[in-house]
């Protein structure tokens, strides 16, 4: 959708994300969100004078993971370069990021609207350090900012996109689609409420028809997915109004605002070459050898695209079931571990799309902090596919299963759940239903065949949900035809 009619949007991403290491990327300072402030710094993340970085080994390893994921050229060598500015969060007065020689270079972001797939092209993929963070209180009188440094040295890859996204909705599944590669390949919790992923987003537009950019502005402060949605959309109109009325776009830095839902200017934007890039003295080239590529390869997962496709296909599954199951690395493996146990796809999908995530979102947290094996679920499921208990017997001995931590067995066999199937049985509690029901009796047998599902729910809530619905169905329409006859 375009912000106006007769306009295009134009709109490159660049994003940070944060790298899941133990210590941060040039000194031994743990890496870890929420300590207490300035508790996690040394002489090397503050850049005190005489300090020297020493490059973490663990961070490389990371941002290849990434960059093979993405189809990216990985050059042999990539330089690091100070990027000068000064910000209060920033100690040393820059930042030690990467250039003319970044990290990788090109890839694509694969991404899907609406049903249909497209990729998003990039430009580069480079390593550089966090700064740390402002802490702003305007509650008070005195309105003060003070500076938690922790975050300073963080390791961070920025993935810059080309300017190549023409929707809001598109920036979004861009968004959604490195999120889900980052957490699936353990390089990241990706995690935008605490800045584990942050995105600025290049906004422009331009006449439909032309192929010149127009000029950009840069929105930042943007921490969710649907902020990033609603940002964009809104400086996207608020470019198309400046220019029908005659006037320029100035490039700069503008702020989003939640509380309002309006952008509002920063600073204006320097140009790269204001930065004063130049290569970092204390820090060598970083080499990618190809003992570490293939090293790096061999270690990589499935990929989540790959994993969908293999199972919908190889599992019989719905596209959109498949991409569900797919979210998530966890998710996917455990319902591979299930459908294995199971022997039957299908079934194993339905319960993890159904119960298991339903318990998942209620609880908060990982399928594994939940203390539920898939050999656990696949013992019940057994008594489903054996008939031995329903559908709805067996999810409320699932939820005792969770809560309790029983075998689903030993709950079945002290309950008494096992599932009605002996015809004598089953003809015993339809005659009481069809003895305590005569005038639905007459219905029937005047031709009002729909009748028959009340009967039968009557069949099962008399024997406590545990006659087998299919056999019970069956029983009953026997009777009632000799009834008729």
């Amino acid at each position: 959708m375009s912000p106006a009619p007769g306009w295009e949007l134009v709109v490159g991403l660049e994003v940070h994300v944060q790298l899941a290491t133990e210590t941060k990327i040039f000194c031994g300072c743990r890496n870890r969100f929420g300590d207490p402030p300035n508790t996690n710094v040394c002489p090397v993340c503050l850049g005190l004078p005489g300090a020297l970085p020493v490059m973490n080994d663990r961070a490389p390893d990371l941002a290849l993971r990434v960059a093979l994921a993405l189809g990216c050229e990985v050059p042999d060598l990539s330089v690091f370069a100070r990027k000068n500015y000064f910000y209060p969060d920033l100690p040393k007065g820059y930042q030690i990021s990467q250039f003319d020689r970044p990290f990788a270079l090109g890839g694509r972001v694969p991404i899907e609207v609406d049903g249909t797939a497209s990729d998003v092209p990039l430009v580069r993929i480079h390593l550089e350090e966090d700064a740390g963070k402002s802490l702003h209180d305007e509650t008070s009188r005195t309105a003060d900012t003070r500076i938690d440094a922790n975050r300073c040295g963080t390791p961070l890859i920025e993935i810059v996109s080309e300017p190549a996204i023409r929707r809001a909705v598109e920036a979004g599944a861009y968004l959604e689609s490195l999120r889900r590669l980052v957490r699936w390949l353990g390089v990241s919790d990706g995690d935008m409420s605490q800045g584990s992923l942050r995105c600025d987003a290049n906004v422009s537009v331009r006449r439909a028809g032309e192929s010149t950019l127009g000029t950009k502005t840069e929105v930042k402060n943007l921490n969710s997915i649907k902020m990033v949605v609603q940002a964009i959309d809104v400086e996207a109109r608020r470019q198309v109004a400046v220019l029908e009325r005659g006037e320029a776009i100035t490039q700069c830095t503008l702020l989003w605002d939640e509380r309002t839902g309006n952008v509002r200017p920063m600073r204006t934007k320097e140009d790269a070459h204001d930065y004063r890039y130049f290569p970092e003295p204390d820090l060598p080239p970083l080499r990618m050898t190809a003992e570490r590529r293939d090293r790096v390869r061999r270690d990589m997962p499935e990929l989540p695209i790959a994993r969908r496709e293999r199972f919908r296909e190889a599992f019989d599954l719905r596209s959109v079931d498949a991409a569900v199951l797919t979210e998530s690395r966890d998710v996917a493996d455990w319902y591979e571990d299930l459908a294995t146990q199971t022997g039957d796809p299908k079934l194993a999908a339905n319960w993890v799309l159904g119960e298991v995530l339903r318990l998942r979102n209620e609880r908060g947290g990982s399928l594994a902090e939940l203390g539920l094996a898939p050999a656990t679920l696949a013992e019940l499921l057994g008594f489903v596919r054996e008939g031995k208990i329903s559908q709805s017997v067996a999810k409320k001995v699932f939820q005792s299963v969770v809560d309790t931590g029983e075998r689903a067995s030993a709950i079945v066999a002290r309950e008494g759940l096992v599932q009605i199937s002996d015809p004598a049985a089953l003809d015993r509690l339809v005659d009481d239903v069809l003895a305590a029901a005569p005038e639905q009796v007459e219905q029937f047998r005047a031709g009002n065949e729909k009748v028959a599902g009340f009967l039968v729910g009557q069949v099962m809530k008399a024997s406590g949900g545990q006659a087998n619905p299919k056999l019970a169905r069956e029983r009953l329409l026997t009777r009632l035809a000799e009834l008729a006859g």
